[in-house]
C-alpha cells in the first residue's frame, strides 16, 4: 500500500505557497513541485519565440518544441525549472514575465499540456504541489488540500522585497498593480479559474510566521497519512 500522500497549495499572488510547500516537502521527505514554475518557463519560451498566444496554432506548435523538466541543483538543494535542457529558474521570476504569465496561464492548450505534465509527476504520489487549480482541477483527490490567502497590502509587501532585490527600480505601484491584474485574471479565466475546493484548508497566514503556518500544514499533513 502506498503510505504518501498527494499534498495541494492553492490560493492568490504572493501568499507563500511556494515557501510552504518547500518546507512541507522538506519536513516530510517529499517532491516539490513548483507549478507556477511550469507556466513561467512556457511563458518565458512564448515571449522568447514571439508566440502570439492568441494564436491557437501557434501556441499548439510552440508547446511540441518545450520541454519541461524539474533538475535538483546541488548547490542550493532546491529543484530548479529546466526549459529545453537549460536552467531557466531566475529568468523566469523577471517581471516581464510575472505581467503576461497570468494572460498566457488562460490559454486551454496551456492548461492542458501543464496539467498532464502534472499529472504524470503526481502518479507516485509523495508531492507537494503548489499553484492556482491544484487542488480543485488537477488533483481533485488530492488527500490533502490548503488553500492560502494573505491581505493585499502584506502580499504587496512580500512581493516588492522579492522583486527589489533583483530590480533595484521597481515600484510599489508596479507591483500593486501587477498583483491586482493577475488576481483578477486567475480568478475571473473561463479555463481552470482560481477557486478553493469544496473540501480544502483555509490557511490565512496574514499574522503567521513562515514556522506558526509550517506547523499548522504539518499537522493536517499528519492527520492525513495513512
Amino acid at each position: 500500500m502506498n503510505k504518501k500522500i498527494i499534498i495541494t497549495i492553492d490560493g492568490f499572488s504572493s501568499c507563500g505557497k511556494s515557501t510552504l510547500a518547500r518546507q512541507l516537502a522538506s519536513k516530510l521527505s517529499y517532491v516539490f513541485i513548483d507549478s507556477g514554475a511550469m507556466y513561467r518557463a512556457i511563458t518565458l519560451y512564448f515571449l522568447r519565440n514571439h508566440v502570439d498566444w492568441k494564436n491557437k496554432k501557434e501556441v499548439r506548435s510552440a508547446l511540441e518544441n518545450i520541454n519541461l523538466e524539474f533538475v535538483l541543483n546541488p548547490q542550493t538543494g532546491k529543484s530548479d525549472m529546466h526549459l529545453n535542457d537549460e536552467n531557466v529558474e531566475a529568468l523566469i521570476r523577471d517581471m516581464l514575465v510575472s505581467e503576461n504569465v497570468s494572460d498566457v496561464s488562460t490559454d486551454a492548450e496551456v492548461r492542458n499540456f501543464a496539467v498532464t505534465q502534472q499529472r504524470k509527476i503526481g502518479e507516485k504520489k509523495g508531492i507537494v504541489m503548489d499553484g492556482r487549480d491544484i487542488g480543485s482541477t488537477v488533483f481533485p483527490d488530492a488527500e490533502l488540500k490548503i488553500f492560502m490567502t494573505a491581505d493585499i497590502a502584506i502580499r504587496v509587501e512580500r512581493r516588492f522585497k522579492e522583486l527589489f532585490e533583483k530590480n533595484p527600480s521597481i515600484t510599489i505601484e508596479e507591483v500593486t498593480n501587477n498583483l491586482a491584474m493577475r488576481d483578477y485574471i486567475d480568478s475571473s479565466r473561463e479555463v481552470s479559474p482560481l477557486r478553493k475546493a469544496e473540501d480544502a484548508f483555509v490557511l490565512d497566514n496574514t499574522n503567521l510566521t513562515m514556522e506558526e503556518q509550517l506547523k499548522i500544514a504539518l499537522k493536517w499533513a499528519k492527520e492525513k497519512l495513512p
